[in-house]
């Protein structure tokens, strides 16, 4: 039976090669609609088969993180570090450690990876990595065992001009620093192997703050696009970690009304909306509380909703920077019939593909994670090429270049996704194929 287009023809060949593996097949399913028309229209990209061959990881490395915890009980894991593509530089992408980490989850981050990073600007490649480690609950200790295990693996497959990790979830700057003791230890080479690092030992400025502050930066640029102003609007958060934390306090600086942030076990609504000295404390005690939003309702800043989320309450804007599918189709009608007409991502592919059709449906403006949160790889970036020429710039120049960056990104998805019949701008589709012309152009420009 004949297929009826040549994207039936890609994504089954893809679901047929990795079946059950939902989250990369959503990743690669929505990035198709977009780029399928302008690979049909291009005969370098037909010819050189470009589609399939980012459809497919260069390279997917798995081993097995056998360590010894502080109490002497042997104890074993499972690690992956996936290279999706390297033609426009080193991989590069984040290491989560969280028990529901599997090969499909890191091969959509991968994925997303390599388009967010094309949208940069920057020379990068495109990866994702880590393990089902559970670091919750345990002794500094036992993390640090890990991350010296887990290192002992990675090391083989990693170096500054071939692919730079950085965090992720429960992977922040105290792990960066473990990791990156043992690969120097190990190597005996003192390189920007890792970003993320500690700002004594290869550092940069802005990196803990850039993928929150560069969503805000963003969201600036949309609404001056819509003719319209961050300042005075109600904005719902989702999540309590760095990214929720810091775009939250960026937009409160400009002016806006946080009124939510959240977690696995409830929301913290705050009608009035949170105020700096609030985000601040949270920033600097979340990494050390069990739970920092309960903490805050204690000292009576917020109410507790156990169990809810915040798609629930009225907002101008929607701010989902929690975790994958988390935003479901209920949630998104919820905030559509709620007045809210503007959703950018600051986690990875938080909307679920039902979640999306209803925001394009009803025209709102909608960014995807790998443009409105692309800040945090950017300054990534700017952290290797700082590594690359021994060098640290000031927290100002720094700040500057991610407003750069994000407004460089911007400008890109309107170019490539203005429908001007319809007054619209598809921030998926501009996003998608932004990214994907440079990603081909840079695999054609290196042959077969």
């Amino acid at each position: 039976m004949p297929y009826e287009s040549n994207f039936d023809e890609i994504y089954n060949f893809v679901a047929q090669k990795f079946e059950g593996e939902n989250e990369y097949l959503q990743a690669v399913r929505e990035v198709l609609h977009d780029i399928i028309p302008i690979y049909n229209a291009n005969e370098s990209y037909k010819r050189d088969d470009i589609v399939r061959r980012l459809c497919f990881p260069e390279r997917v490395i798995y081993f097995t993180v056998s360590w010894m915890n502080s109490s002497g009980d042997i104890e074993v894991n499972q690690g992956w570090r996936v290279q999706h593509n390297s033609a426009m530089g080193p991989y590069k992408g984040g290491l989560r450690f969280h028990p529901t980490v599997n090969l499909s989850v890191l091969k959509f981050l991968a994925f997303e990876q390599c388009f967010k990073n094309a949208l940069t600007g920057l020379p990068m490649g495109g990866g994702k990595g880590g393990a089902d480690f559970n670091p919750k609950g345990r002794s500094d200790r036992d993390i640090m065992l890990f991350c010296q295990a887990f290192m002992r693996e990675l090391q083989r497959h990693i170096g500054a001009n071939t692919d730079v990790p950085a965090g992720d979830i429960n992977v922040g700057a105290r792990e960066i620093g473990y990791l990156y003791g043992e690969y120097r230890r190990l190597n005996n080479k003192f390189e920007g192997v890792l970003t993320g690092k500690g700002l004594e030992f290869g550092g940069s400025y802005v990196r803990t703050e850039a993928t929150g502050f560069g969503l805000i930066y963003f969201l600036d640029a949309v609404c001056k696009q819509h003719n319209t102003d961050i300042e005075g609007k109600n904005i719902v958060v989702s999540g309590a970690g760095n990214v929720a934390l810091h775009a939250a306090l960026k937009a409160t600086q400009k002016g806006a009304k946080v009124i939510s942030l959240s977690n696995s076990r409830g929301t913290l609504y705050k009608q009035d909306g949170f105020d700096e000295p609030a985000i601040k404390f949270a920033i600097a005690e979340h990494a050390k509380s069990n739970n920092i939003l309960t903490d805050l309702a204690d000292k009576g800043i917020g109410d507790w909703k156990k169990g809810k989320t915040p798609w629930h309450l009225t907002c101008d804007i929607a701010l989902p920077c929690a975790t994958q599918n988390e935003l479901d189709k209920d949630d998104a009608l919820t905030l559509v019939n709620n007045g809210c007409n503007m959703v950018l991502e600051g986690a990875n592919m938080p909307c679920t593909d039902e979640a999306q059709d209803v925001f394009k449906d009803k025209a709102l403006v909608y960014v995807p994670g790998k443009a409105s949160n692309a800040g945090g790889v950017a300054l990534s970036g700017l952290e290797m090429s700082q590594n690359a020429m021994f060098s640290q710039r000031n927290a100002d120049t720094l700040d500057e270049q991610l407003q750069n960056i994000m407004l460089s990104i911007h400008e890109r998805c309107v170019e490539e996704g203005k429908d001007t019949a319809n007054n619209y701008i598809d921030y998926m589709k501009g996003a998608n194929i932004a990214a994907f012309r440079r990603l081909a152009d840079a695999i054609v420009a290196q042959g077969v």
